[in-house]
């Protein structure tokens, strides 16, 4: 699988508060909201103007702060699948492979890499594609491609079970 995308730079520490603005927490629970609300605290103009297949390339400890899910289906919702990035906050890396979010953990690539490039990451060679080269990336586990392959870890176990042609239940986030 190789995805090309135009990227959305940014730096060190970005929080999940700023990733979902924390002031909608509690109060938008409709979930096909979220994504006109993705990184609108650090930077405006990203909810109006990604594109299906963007990438983020963010720095270090990327999705620090809370662990709410918000931040990673905003994400998700906004058309971008991969975020590559130094490193990853634990909690938001794993919520990023649940809702099927492709986190690349490949710090070489993040300096090379500049706001609007187009940039491509494959999964079948490890590598992050930038105009200034290309850069590898460790591969992921078998689990963790499973899950992302499947677009999240509930769609995989669905068909794992055979119920992928039900319904799914509403999600509802925060609130009542």
């Amino acid at each position: 699988m190789k995805i090309t995308g135009r990227a959305w730079t940014y730096g060190d520490d970005v929080n999940t508060d700023v990733i979902f603005p924390g002031k909608y927490t509690y109060t938008l629970t409709n979930i096909n909201e979220f994504a006109k609300h993705a990184l609108e605290d650090l930077d405006p103009d990203f909810a109006k103007q990604v594109q299906p297949d963007d990438i983020i390339a963010g720095g270090k400890n990327f999705g620090c702060g809370s662990s709410r899910e918000q931040a990673a289906v905003c994400i998700k919702l906004s058309g971008v699948r991969v975020i590559v990035a130094k490193s990853f906050a634990r909690i938001f890396f794993r919520n990023c492979v649940n809702n099927g979010v492709l986190p690349v953990v490949c710090p070489e690539a993040i300096p090379a890499i500049k706001k609007g490039d187009r940039i491509s990451v494959d999964l079948d060679k490890n590598v992050v594609q930038t105009p200034a080269g290309e850069f590898p990336f460790p591969p992921l586990s078998p689990s963790v491609t499973a899950i992302i392959n499947a677009g999240g870890l509930i769609p995989m176990l669905r068909r794992k079970l055979g119920t992928e042609h039900l319904p799914m239940p509403e999600t509802k986030f925060g609130g009542d």
